[in-house]
């Protein structure tokens, strides 16, 4: 066991590394790096800190709650009171509150954000076209379902069901955009409120979690960057924790951390002295621009060089061990001392933790302190599920909460590094606002990416998402969480209910008069009716109820006392000192808290078996049950009433890597698909789950999109067949059209694409993102989409599980997008290329009838190539992945199996199939009418 706890600060207890200027590296023996322990499973009994710390926590916490003042039986005033934001009115950073103009001069006194919405000039159109679209589609299916092709009754059948389920499909992804919003931070006011000169900063504490899991996957470098932008974040170093679960319990990973440790001693000050952007080293040094802009002190140049210098060292000691970690010994691996390291077994070892930073011993090359820095690799054993990771994540939930307990978490993958040194102070402008803050849950930053090519072929960046569809919830009720790149608000991480706000209603005379009594009168109604509405189904924990319990019930005896702990204790698990941070709105550490005490609960609370018959994981933390525990965290957060917000500086807060290989991109398209699945055949099925909640219609609507979007696998797959089989068998799945109803098709298409013009007007993405993004919407929906229905269904059905593959994030060390090249062979790819040669096919065999059966086949033959056209347009992304540099063999099966496609059309179309008889142009061939 290693680091102290010191309490610097009133009511926060910070990690320490053993001893002030000592190096923490490879030198130091295994009792110092570490304390592993096992927790015994079954034993009833457990030792707490010395002196019962968790019930003398409980105590000063039901002591604090007897010691309230009486609330006020008034209404409280907002011009009064305008920093609470609790009056009776709703707040959002929309909302004009009403102030007096004296408060609103008050730069301290004024919102620390604001709600911009879209121009009307441009957002009415597009809303107008919806609506036409609408109207035309209405259209579109009475002709399509009245007029029948009855020589071709299958093929007309399938494409109407298509088209529906299309439509649907639409519905569900457009209408959740219909009220788009910006936002605006001022972190200026923030400064103004909370660091006043002369006075300790009063920023909220951050816990910071990274997550890792295989380090030949994910590089230690990779990991080393993001940690070192965390700890060289604009932030005040005694507020920010950086927490590293290591899910492998991998001991490169582990000395990897140690070297960053030391090098973050003089790369955080240099980058905090010169304000440079970003603070990963990597991306930093990597940067193509003029680094000497806006720099106006001389001894810039000669210190970037040497830390320059000292980057690339860093990165020598750190391939160095990555390259000793590619061969494993027989034994093992062992400490510098020879003891054996705990975590050889990776299915079965001790939980471990391990301080590297801390507030009163991580000090920097200047002196100055640094963040905290937290080593965790939780406890594994045979027989126990795990839950991957949103496992992890809970498990980093409680060691933070025992340790520092920061009301607000930010998550982040370990290839995520924060690319704007002032990512938490936007995030705080809407946590810490005191009107609007009390109900959101997180606070979701968009996702951007580095190293993906200029054509961005297989829509890695996703911007059509995140600056489309995100933005559109955001006028509702928020953005869905979407794994990465989140600040949460840790009470709606425990299960807790917003705080209730009735509605703003003037006081009349009656009420000016008997204000106290209608109040608590029209309180107690509003509870009621309040809990009458919410879902059985939807567990709602109220701090402020459990308070009122509290204080109601007096515990003048420790049997109550007892009793309300034990409630606590099965809902969050054994732990007293655990559930006794659980209580604590605005975090911290109670002050008699024991450092070893602390290490001790902390090592209890991530072994295996803590979470047995527990909510952890159903109704608190990180959800389980889905490969995209993300979707279902965020949703169970929305269907209690919690507001999510969308933040988009102008300098993206975060950035990462995406895998830009066709084969990879399928694959992680694959697993976010499969979470889908796995929601929609779950209890929380937002279809059914939550009714009689809070959760809003529209974003009801989106989440269900979210979950059935790869069951339109199927229709599309159809959908893209049907142009061969048209081909081929010389029917159509359109009869002839009048001139009316030509003038329909084409208001369809226009409307269509006028809807997406109009969505590219309002957002900003460029048209060659939308169009990436509608290409590999048919590649992945007709490969990983489809797949991934068929293994959730088997999942479902039959219980065959699927493995998670973790993405890989290595850098591109062979040249500039070198992996965009590489083939990969997956069985994935064989939708997509079945459904290319065939059109392919059908497109010869077309063409080659209509060239042997004269001018009067050609007419009927341009719907169907359109159609077929149109799906090779689309698929013409994988099409060039196949084709691409370096890709030679590939290429050979492409071009023979064009060559036979045209031979086998020509014979085809000259015999018929049926009799074998050779025919002429000008004869009935194959049972196609000329």
């Amino acid at each position: 066991m290693s680091g102290e706890l010191s309490a610097a600060s009133p009511g926060r207890y910070s990690m320490a590394s053993p001893e002030s200027g000592s190096r923490v590296g490879s030198n130091l023996d295994t009792v110092s790096l570490i304390y592993a322990a096992t927790i015994r499973l079954g034993d009833g009994q457990r030792e707490y800190a010395a002196g019962g710390f968790g019930n003398v926590a409980w105590k000063e916490r039901i002591d604090g709650w007897k010691m309230k003042p009486e609330k006020s039986a008034a209404p409280p005033s907002v011009s009064n009171a305008p920093s609470e934001g609790r009056g009776g009115v709703d707040f959002d950073a929309s909302t004009d509150v009403l102030m007096d103009d004296s408060l609103l001069n008050d730069e301290t006194r004024q919102p620390l954000s604001r709600k911009v919405p879209i121009p009307s000039s441009k957002v009415n159109p597009y809303r107008m076209v919806i609506v036409l679209r609408l109207v035309i589609l209405c259209i579109f299916f009475h002709y399509r379902i009245t007029n029948p092709v009855w020589d071709a009754i299958p093929l007309w059948l399938i494409s109407v069901i298509c088209e529906i389920w299309f439509a649907v499909s639409w519905i569900l992804d457009q209408f959740p955009k219909w009220f788009p919003v910006n936002r605006e931070t001022y972190l200026d006011r923030l400064s103004l409120r909370y660091e006043k000169e002369g006075e300790p900063s009063q920023l909220a504490c951050v816990d910071i979690f990274v997550s890792t899991v295989d380090p030949l996957k994910e590089p230690p470098l990779v990991t080393a960057n993001t940690v070192l932008s965390i700890l060289a974040v604009d932030y005040p170093v005694d507020k920010v924790s950086c927490y590293v679960s290591d899910d492998g319990a991998s001991m490169l990973t582990f000395e990897a951390l140690a070297e960053t440790a030391e090098f973050a001693r003089k790369w955080v000050p240099f980058s905090k002295k010169y304000s440079i952007e970003p603070r990963a080293p990597e991306w930093y040094f990597a940067q193509k621009i003029d680094y000497l802009k806006d720099k106006v002190q001389p001894s810039f140049v000669k210190d970037r060089r040497s830390m320059k210098r000292e980057y690339e060292e860093f990165k020598i000691r750190v391939n160095g061990l990555v390259a000793k970690a590619q061969k494993v010994p027989e034994e093992g691996w062992f400490m510098q001392d020879g003891t054996p390291w705990p975590g050889n077994n990776t299915r079965d070892h001790p939980g471990m933790i391990q301080v590297f930073l801390g507030h009163s011993g991580g000090l920097d090359s200047d002196g100055n302190e640094l963040p905290r820095l937290v080593y965790v690799s939780r406890e594994k054993r045979p027989g126990f599920m795990h839950h991957k990771k949103a496992g992890a994540m809970n498990a980093l939930v409680r060691v933070s909460a025992v340790l520092t307990n920061g009301p607000f978490l930010l998550n982040l993958d370990c290839d995520h590094y924060i690319n704007n040194s002032k990512a938490l102070r936007e995030a705080m402008c809407f946590l810490m606002d005191p009107n609007l803050g009390k109900s959101v849950c997180y606070v979701q930053f968009p996702q951007r990416f580095d190293g993906i090519d200029k054509n961005d072929r297989y829509a890695n960046r996703n911007t059509v998402f995140f600056d489309m569809n995100l933005r559109g919830l955001d006028g509702i009720q928020g953005p869905v969480y979407v794994g990465t790149g989140c600040v949460f608000n840790r009470t709606a991480l425990y299960g807790y209910e917003p705080p209730f706000k009735p509605k703003h209603s003037k006081p009349g005379f009656l009420s000016s008069c008997f204000g106290g009594s209608r109040k608590k009168k029209s309180s107690r109604k509003e509870k009621k009716n309040s809990s009458k509405h919410v879902d059985p189904t939807v567990p709602v924990f109220n701090l402020e109820d459990i308070e009122e319990g509290v204080e109601g019930a007096g515990f003048d005896d420790e049997k109550s006392l007892l009793m309300s702990q034990m409630t606590l204790e099965k809902r969050f698990g054994q732990s007293a000192v655990f559930v006794a941070s659980t209580l604590m709105e605005n975090g911290g550490v109670p002050e008699s808290a024991e450092p070893e005490a602390l290490l001790k609960e902390a090592i209890h609370v991530i072994s295996c078996g803590y979470e047995d018959k527990t909510d952890w994981g159903q109704e608190i933390g990180w959800i389980y049950g889905s490969v995209t525990e993300d979707i279902l965290t965020g949703f169970k957060m929305h269907a209690r009433g919690w507001k999510s917000i969308y933040c988009m500086p102008e300098r993206p807060a975060f950035k990462g890597s995406a895998p830009i290989n066709l084969s990879d991109r399928l694959n992680q398209v694959l697993r976010w698909a499969l979470g889908s699945v796995e929601i929609l055949f779950s209890r929380h099925c937002p279809m059914w789950y939550g009714y009689g909640g809070r959760l809003k219609f529209l974003e009801r609507f989106a989440y269900v999109n979210t979950t059935i979007y790869p069951i339109t696998s199927i229709p599309l797959l159809a959908y893209c067949t049907l142009p061969a089989v048209c081909l081929l068998t010389g029917k159509f799945i359109i009869p002839q059209i009048s001139n009316i109803a030509s003038i329909w098709f084409i208001s369809l298409f226009l409307s269509i694409f006028a809807t997406g013009i109009l969505e590219m007007r309002w957002s900003g993405v460029g048209i060659d993102e939308w169009w990436r993004n509608e290409q590999f919407w048919v590649i992945g929906g007709v490969s990983a989409h489809l797949f991934a229905v068929f293994q959730g269904l088997l999942k479902v059905l039959a219980g065959i599980d699927t493995n998670f593959t973790v993405t890989s994030k290595a850098s591109d060390e062979d040249g500039d997008f070198a992996e965009l090249y590489l083939f990969k062979w997956t069985t994935l790819l064989i939708p997509p290329t079945t459904l290319l040669v065939i059109n392919l096919v059908g497109v010869v065999a077309g063409v080659s009838y209509a060239i042997n059966s004269g001018y009067q086949s050609w007419g009927p033959l341009f719907g169907k190539l359109f159609f077929a056209f149109w799906v090779i347009i689309h698929l013409y992304p994988f099409l060039k992945g196949l084709m691409g540099r370096q890709n030679r063999t590939p290429t050979i099966v492409i071009v023979w199996s064009i060559l036979l496609a045209s031979i086998f059309s020509l014979l085809w179309v000259r015999i018929d199939p049926f009799t074998t008889k050779v025919t002429g142009p000008d004869v009935e061939m194959c049972g196609i009418n000329c």
